[in-house]
């Protein structure tokens, strides 16, 4: 079955401060209207465009109902806002639930399963809800944690897509096919994306350009000749300011990385593309206060305001100059959180806290996220983009790969299977659609037992997704020397034909069966006295 327009809401809400709740807008046609607002409806070739308008008010949030009751024994799955938290996962009806910008029921019973979504790059963060009675799309439309002024001009919002599985196709079909409606502009692939990342053995101290060309050997040495140069990413604790610092990003740490240029051309004459990480939407060193956003501020790294033109300039000078040292991958990190001060759990569906406003209030928060992200793509040239903590549902189309779960670890191997082996099950369908998925590395270090790495190693490699490795030369050994040199051999030809595919994830957060051309895989992921139960 082919995506399609939903047919026209039942019933329209709005919201324009959240102290007053939902006010119905009363149906015309293809528009609700209340007395200061418009909601246009327009069932276009991509979907239902959702156009609104308020001129002379604030506005929060749409409600759009439709009265449709699905299944009870339906399966219900979602997305997350940016990263995956280790909670992914397909659950019975749970009204309350909410589920950001896409969702799919399957019913167990008859095997259909069905979807909506909002298609990618949207002026609003958009999430659903489903209950006995029917289905809500919530648009919010807020500036950082206040009304949006739009004055005179019209938002186009969103447009959304629905999709019905075909005969005989599985859940895990349909979500890849429902991801494909919502994407029509992926960035191209250019190859495998296959490297190291100092992160999980150094995170951020105690090493220099001395280690850093000491992984691109290691990287080169275990990719054995292999055609296709693998990349080696110098993550964060070059610049100065701590382990994850903001700006300026003009130099290195004095008297340790002090030519990046020549650290960047290092890393290429041992045969691997250089990377590098920075984080583009806040300050170490603050050089004026009226460049930074009101609302919340949590951590020593201010945030920069991401409306003021100034601003953007000023990461799109520090994209060109990372590429002009050399570098072929840029990695941008922390924006969400320094956007907002929040992570982006789908625990919540409040992005920042509420009383604030960006320096220009008629921009959403959607909005603000693409012109950041706009600025570093145009910036990049050919480069490739890699975003963490961006909001993958705004940054398709602008990023070539994204960091789809949150971080793995070099010390806890919990951490990775709980992060690493969920987003890679249940944001799979997003790989090639939206851009190229990232699970993030697998560590090889002597605080992680190698016997579960090497596990989710083999199943990155066999997907076909980014993989890169965090080795650290104390845990090499002949035995993990040889499961990353087979590892990496077959992600940089690309993984299996056709990848992988999970055939328990309906019942299970961290899926153990897997299928690929090669047959069936399955995978232990708990160790000998279970899965931790406490917080890593």
């Amino acid at each position: 079955m082919m995506p399609a327009a939903p047919e026209l809401p039942d019933a329209a809400f709005v919201v324009h401060d959240d102290a007053d709740g939902p006010r119905p807008a009363v149906r015309s046609g293809d528009r609700f209207t209340t007395a200061d607002m418009e909601i246009a409806l327009d069932q276009a070739r991509y979907g239902l465009r959702i156009a609104v308008s308020c001129p002379s008010r604030g506005l929060s949030r749409i409600a759009l109902r439709w009265h449709r009751r699905l299944p009870d024994s339906a399966l219900y799955l979602g997305d997350a806002w940016e990263r995956g938290y280790g909670d992914l996962q397909w659950r019975h009806r749970q009204p309350e639930r909410i589920l950001p910008w896409y969702w799919l029921a399957h019913d167990p019973q008859d095997g259909s399963t069905l979807g909506m979504g909002v298609r990618v790059r949207p002026h609003a963060f958009c999430s659903w809800t489903v209950d006995e009675d029917g289905i809500t799309l919530w648009l919010d439309v807020r500036s950082g944690g206040s009304p949006v002024l739009l004055g005179e001009r019209v938002l186009d919002a969103a447009t959304v897509v629905e999709i019905g599985s075909a005969a005989g196709e599985s859940p895990w079909q349909t979500h890849r096919r429902l991801c494909t409606s919502l994407c029509s502009d992926p960035l191209p692939a250019r190859g495998p994306v296959v490297g190291c990342n100092n992160w999980y053995y150094a995170y951020g101290v105690d090493f220099g350009p001395a280690e850093v060309q000491r992984d691109a050997e290691t990287i080169v040495e275990l990719a054995d000749g292999h055609p296709v140069a693998p990349y080696c990413v110098v993550d964060a604790g070059w610049s100065p300011g701590g382990v994850a610092p903001g700006g300026p990003w003009t130099a290195g740490i004095p008297g340790l990385f002090d030519d990046m240029a020549a650290l960047a051309d290092g890393i290429a004459q041992r045969g691997a593309r250089p990377g590098i990480w920075f984080r583009p939407a806040a300050l170490s060193t603050v050089d004026r206060e009226e460049r930074l956003r009101a609302g919340p501020r949590p951590v020593p790294e201010q945030p920069l305001d991401l409306t003021l033109d100034e601003n953007l300039a000023a990461i799109g000078d520090d994209v060109s100059r990372l590429v002009g040292w050399g570098y072929e991958l840029i990695k941008h990190d922390f924006s969400t959180y320094d956007a907002f001060g929040r992570w982006g759990s789908p625990t919540t569906s409040e992005p920042t806290e509420p009383g604030w406003r960006f320096a220009d209030p008629r921009l959403t928060n959607a909005e603000v996220l693409l012109g950041l992200y706009r600025t570093i793509r145009a910036s990049a040239g050919g480069a490739l983009v890699l975003g963490c903590n961006t909001v993958g549902h705004l940054a398709a189309g602008l990023v070539d790969v994204q960091r789809t779960g949150d971080d793995t670890s070099g010390r806890s191997w919990e951490r990775t299977r709980r992060m690493g082996v969920n987003t890679l099950a249940f944001r799979m369908a997003q790989h090639g659609s939206f851009f190229t998925a990232d699970a993030d590395c697998v560590p090889c270090t002597p605080r992680t037992p190698w016997t579960m790495n090497r596990r989710f190693l083999d199943l990155v490699a066999r997907s076909g997704t980014a993989l890169f490795v965090s080795v650290d030369p104390k845990a090499r050994t002949t035995e993990t020397d040889a499961d990353l040199r087979a590892a990496l051999r077959l992600a940089l030809d690309g993984g299996e034909p056709g990848g992988v595919e999970a055939l328990d994830w309906l019942h299970t957060t961290a899926p153990r069966r897997w299928n690929s051309v090669g047959g069936i895989h399955e995978y232990t992921w708990s160790e000998s006295a279970g899965v931790w139960p406490l917080a890593v």
